[in-house]
């Protein structure tokens, strides 16, 4: 169980760093400006907006505290941090207390997940909507 523990630390640790160093990258380079990160490959094959598109612009804006400029680039990744946030705590506390982690609970929480992003994908490239007029 130490070599376990000892493990889930290492991963951790490295995740942590892989994490610091993708924001301190986002932070100093726009993706709107750099070429450098990569296109959206379903964007470039259809020219529909995936659910993820607009990602990076807009963890560029939360990087730099503008909220309402991330929301605007994708309002389902901004939305989705306090449900990060909850399961975060929630497996930090479970592995303090020695518990294994249930990822998902009930798979019903696992499709009405997917069923929003799907819905996000398709009503953003609908013309006329909300989300349709989000910068692209």
């Amino acid at each position: 169980m130490g070599t376990t523990s000892a493990l889930n630390r290492w991963i951790l640790g490295l995740s942590l760093a892989a994490i610091v160093i993708t924001g301190t990258v986002l932070y100093c380079f726009d993706p709107a400006q750099c070429p450098f990160y990569p296109a959206c490959l379903f964007h470039q094959a259809t020219g529909l907006l995936c659910p993820g598109c607009g990602s990076l612009r807009a963890l560029h804006q939360l990087l730099h505290g503008h909220f309402l400029a991330g929301f605007k680039f994708n309002p389902l990744l901004v939305l989705s941090f306090p449900l990060l946030g909850c399961f975060a705590a929630a497996a930090f506390m479970r592995d303090v207390q020695g518990r294994p982690l249930q990822i998902v609970r009930s798979t019903k929480w696992l499709w009405i997940g997917v069923a929003l992003v799907f819905a996000f994908g398709v009503w953003r490239n609908i013309p006329g909507t909300l989300f349709a007029t989000l910068p692209q």
